[in-house]
């Protein structure tokens, strides 16, 4: 059996709990609400009681104040008020684990993956390509695969699209046409997603996605907190990045069917950018994942503001739905208020969607799934305070928690290994001396070929000049022949059958 978490009060009677059982948290869950309505409050209600129950978590830090689950809380007047209206006697305030991480490095451990890993389909997420463009991706990485060409990162893939836009006839054969216009395409993307600074995130050492699966000495998990304020500035690289992070869980971790506890929960906040723009063949992937992850032991819960974020498909997964107050002021609204209200199981104590309006801050509607498993009546509750601090912590003390964590030092010395970018270089200067070499063959023939010309024209010359010089000296021989039989009288002058002069009295 699992273990109740107490995560409300029932706002009528607050003796009573509003609780979430652990044996179903993987049943992955819903944080709804408008700006400043209290989800932040829940999400680190949650992570905390995830934490203490032994279970490691994810989440992102968009706007810098979650890293105040790395401090214990204290006392104000202001909180005791809420304290004796939960009918609370005291909390025991206190820090949880926390490890922090940055893909730009700067605010934690950098998280690298290799481009080879995430694969052509999140990439062209990231890089905004459409279809045709996407399959000329896919291509070059399925040359790269075909030819062992590691893809590590940007630069490696940068040669091989050079590789591949000077070899496009090569290639057409095999892999279809290879459009130079997409290739262009693609290298725009790629030159425009580094200079937003998401070349940092490809390289090596790559994560090891289990690192994130940790408890403490004290047998509490891990809190993995990814500091995304400077990372929603590209939405796309955001998004692919934590789906990337799911598919690798997916991937590597074994089936365990259904368990007490998960194994690790993982808070996707700004739940919409998953699915903004996302191509079909991109959400069905997103969709895959979250209907089968949970037989992995990993729960998803979804943070936005309006349950419309989500595709019904995904919505339709949630069985643990925690609703904050939303605003009904224009029809959108107001359609997002109907929609979150037919999402619950009725209560009829009161009207679902009149109340959602109603919500004060830090008050929700809260309908989790029960001992069996089936949703419960939705009911009215007030989310417990947290345990940890309501301020963000200093800049120093997220260094000195950097510094002392468990994995310092692991993944901060970038390794730059033999891959695409050097093989492909090899390459090249292998064909640029076999092409020297070609050509110094071709000079070399070029001189032996004159030289057997000029060789050949010596020895014409010389036969010619031999030739010569027989003639003059049988020329020279007849004429002194003739003068000396001409100088006898009488003496007859007599030619042989070639011509030759005989003498003959």
């Amino acid at each position: 059996m699992g273990t109740p978490i107490i995560i409300a009060k029932n706002a009528v009677d607050t003796t009573k709990n509003i609780t979430l059982h652990s044996e179903f948290a993987n049943r992955h869950g819903l944080i709804a609400g408008a700006t400043g309505t209290g989800k932040t409050v829940t999400l680190k209600v949650l992570a905390e009681s995830f934490s203490r129950l032994g279970v490691p978590v994810f989440l992102a830090d968009a706007k810098g104040d979650v890293s105040s689950l790395a401090q214990a809380g204290e006392s104000s007047t202001k909180f005791e008020d809420r304290l004796k209206k939960l009918n609370i006697d005291s909390i025991p305030f206190t820090a949880s684990p926390v490890v922090f991480w940055d893909l730009f490095a700067e605010q934690g451990h950098p998280i690298r993956t290799t481009i080879s890993e995430i694969g052509p389909l999140l990439l062209s997420r990231i890089l905004n390509l459409n279809d045709t463009q996407e399959g000329v991706l896919s291509a070059v990485f399925r040359i790269a695969d075909d030819q062992g060409l590691l893809l590590i990162d940007f630069k490696d893939l940068k040669a091989m699209l050079t590789y591949v836009s000077e070899n496009t006839a090569k290639f057409k054969t095999e892999y279809g046409n290879l459009s130079p216009a997409s290739l262009g395409a693609i290298q725009r993307n790629l030159l425009a997603l580094a200079d937003q600074g998401g070349a940092q995130f490809f390289g090596e050492p790559a994560l090891n996605i289990l690192d994130f699966i940790q408890t403490d000495p004290q047998g509490r998990g891990v809190i993995n907190i990814l500091a995304a304020d400077k990372l929603m500035n590209t939405p796309k690289l955001y998004a692919t990045f934590l789906l990337w992070m799911l598919s690798e869980l997916f991937e590597q971790l074994p089936e365990v069917g259904d368990i007490d506890q998960p194994k690790l929960v993982f808070f996707f906040d700004e739940a919409h950018l998953l699915f903004d723009n996302a191509s079909s063949a991109l959400q069905q992937k997103i969709e895959q994942v979250v209907r089968l992850i949970r037989s992995k032991g990993v729960g998803i819960y979804f943070v936005t503001q309006s349950p419309l974020d989500l595709p019904e498909s995904v919505l339709g997964q949630l069985g643990n739905r925690i609703q904050h107050a939303l605003r009904a002021f224009t029809p959108k609204d107001q359609k997002a208020v109907k929609t979150a209200a037919e999402t619950f199981r009725a209560n009829p104590e009161f009207k679902i969607d009149q109340v959602i309006t109603e919500l004060a801050v830090g008050e929700a509607l809260i309908s989790c799934l029960d001992e069996q498993g089936i949703p419960q009546v939705v009911e009215r509750g007030w989310i417990l305070p947290p345990y940890s601090s309501f301020t963000p912590i200093y800049p120093e003390q997220r260094q000195h928690l950097i510094q002392h964590s468990v994995i310092a030092g692991v993944y901060e010395t970038t390794i730059d290994r033999e891959s695409a970018f050097e093989c492909l270089q090899i390459k090249a200067t292998e064909l640029q001396q076999q092409t020297i070499q070609e050509e110094q063959d071709k000079i070399q023939a070029k001189e032996q070929e004159r030289l057997v010309r000029e060789q050949q024209k010596e020895t014409e010359r010389n036969a010619k000049q031999r030739e010569k010089l027989t003639q003059d000296i049988v020329g020279t021989f007849a004429k002194s022949a003739a003068r000396s039989l001409g100088g006898s009288t009488g003496q007859k002058i007599i030619r042989g059958l070639l011509g030759s002069l005989f003498g003959k009295k």
